[in-house]
């Protein structure tokens, strides 16, 4: 092999070699004279550009660590209370048709303006998308989820959560006591499914025991308090911004760490809450059906566990054998539930999950080595893309219809993640016969991925985490929307 993944879980690969040029003997000319300081501006800027890029993180590792409480990525704030969202930005491209391999090398986050159509066909038509900047300025944004009016609520990993109300971005809850150290934070994010009635907000969140002793993760409820619009206006006396407010744990004691720590959470159809674990470094564990490591769960809303779960009344794991599941999205047809997660230096997965499958982790990574074991997954990357956050389609555009949608990290910008794709199952759910990479190497990082009341697919950036290369509007939130 020709890369490995190293103890924390990064990927590293072999050192790159470097073959010096023999120079010609004797005295050179005018024209030799010419040549060699051509050779020597070339050497002088290719020792820049390595000194330059020299040492940046990839994906899979824990980055770089902050004080408990404190933000694990950069200096430029989140948006307060009521802060007006930047103006919108504004470019447009025809989605492409189904791709393979890593695709065309990306640019740097940050840096591209998201311009240059390109050209393709898109389950049998051309998708034309308008991709408009609805929020800028924010610290890795999560994980977000709409409500029935439209209102988008979403993380911010040191431990904020926002509601995007229109043209607003209005902070609803800080949470000091979030541990934001590598992969741990302010996670995901889920509403009651009878939001709001009642109004409950569900979080996921990494926190550090009394004594400032082990790190752990759990759920939280909040109520959400809409607020109050004074007579004289809405910023009249007595008038209320929005905010959380009786918070309350309804689920502790997941296994935390700097990696490797889940953290997505996504109401079934059946009413019950389910939330994905990551192995927290101890991979083992993921195999041990009574641990928290390596699973999702099944909880009712109260966090309690359902008396008809899979492996027993008092037993909240759904499937388990997981590494590090950070998507997971219900078909809002047929209700099955998918899941993606991370591999270690290959083998990212798509799974279809089963009630008290086992997917393997640690004891089979390669597709092959699963038959007749575990439950093998329905796709499976090698080079690694890193997937993340993940929705499934339901909009105006029909050749996307029952697509599953979800972000890619990707460990470098010329990786073969750094993308939003786009994968369409067959009606049985159980094999993949399309697949389309769409904004590959134009916004960096893709995390967070929802669809939209308005049809239109939302995705949040991630280039403030530690891993990418951050441009003076990062981290943002995005809108594609179908040209009509």
């Amino acid at each position: 092999m020709t890369s490995h993944r190293g103890p924390d879980g990064r990927r590293v690969p072999d050192p790159r070699r470097w073959r010096s040029t023999g120079a010609p003997a004797g005295k050179p000319g005018p024209w030799g004279l010419v040549a060699v300081a051509a050779i020597l501006l070339v050497a002088a800027s290719a020792l820049a550009w390595l000194a330059h890029t020299a040492g940046a993180p990839e994906d899979g590792g824990a980055g770089p660590a902050s004080p408990p409480g404190g933000s694990a990525t950069g200096t430029v704030p989140g948006p307060t209370a009521e802060e007006p969202a930047t103006p919108p930005g504004d470019d447009t491209q025809a989605a492409g048709g189904a791709q393979g391999g890593e695709g065309e090398p990306g640019s740097p986050a940050g840096r591209g303006d998201g311009t240059g159509p390109s050209t393709g066909d898109a389950g049998g038509g051309r998708v034309v998308l308008r991709v408009e900047e609805v929020a800028a300025g924010l610290e890795v944004p999560w994980d977000m989820a709409f409500d029935p009016e439209g209102r988008m609520f979403f993380t911010e990993r040191p431990g904020r959560i926002n509601l995007l109300d229109g043209d607003r971005v209005i902070r609803l809850a800080s949470l000091p006591d979030t541990l934001a150290i590598g992969e741990a934070g302010l996670l995901g994010i889920a509403l009651h499914p009878g939001f709001p009635d009642p109004p409950y907000v569900y979080v996921y969140q990494t926190y550090q025991t009394r004594g400032r002793g082990a790190a752990v993760n759990r759920v939280l409820r909040f109520r959400f308090d809409p607020g109050a619009v004074a007579s004289g206006g809405a910023s009249g006396p007595g008038a209320r911004s929005p905010r959380l407010v009786a918070r309350t744990v309804v689920f502790d004691g997941i296994p935390a760490s700097s990696i490797h720590d889940g953290g997505q959470l996504e109401f079934g159809p059946d009413g019950k809450l389910y939330v994905t674990t990551g192995d927290a470094r101890a991979a083992a564990q993921a195999q041990n059906p009574r641990s928290l490591h390596g699973k999702i769960l099944r909880l009712n809303p109260d966090g309690s566990v359902p008396p008809d779960n899979p492996l027993g009344p008092d037993n909240p794991v759904y499937s388990y054998g997981h590494r590090n599941p950070e998507g997971l999205a219900f078909d809002p047809v047929t209700g099955r539930l998918f899941a993606v997660e991370h591999g270690p230096d290959a083998g990212d997965e798509i799974n279809r999950i089963e009630p008290g499958a086992n997917y393997g982790w640690p004891d089979a990574v390669a597709p092959a080595s699963h038959r007749g074991r575990f439950t093998p997954p329905l796709r499976s990357y090698d080079p690694i893309i890193a997937p993340a956050g993940a929705a499934f389609y339901r909009g105006p555009v029909r050749a996307w219809d029952g697509s599953l949608f979800f972000g890619t990290l990707g460990f470098s910008p010329d990786s073969a993640g750094r993308h939003l794709r786009r994968v369409r199952l067959d009606s049985s759910g159980v094999r993949v016969v399309e697949e389309e990479e769409l904004f590959k190497g134009r916004y960096g990082r893709i995390r967070a991925v929802q669809i939209g009341p308005d049809g239109c697919v939302y995705f949040g950036t991630s280039n403030r985490d530690g891993r990418g290369e951050p441009g003076p509007r990062d981290d943002r939130i995005l809108r594609a929307c179908p040209v009509s």
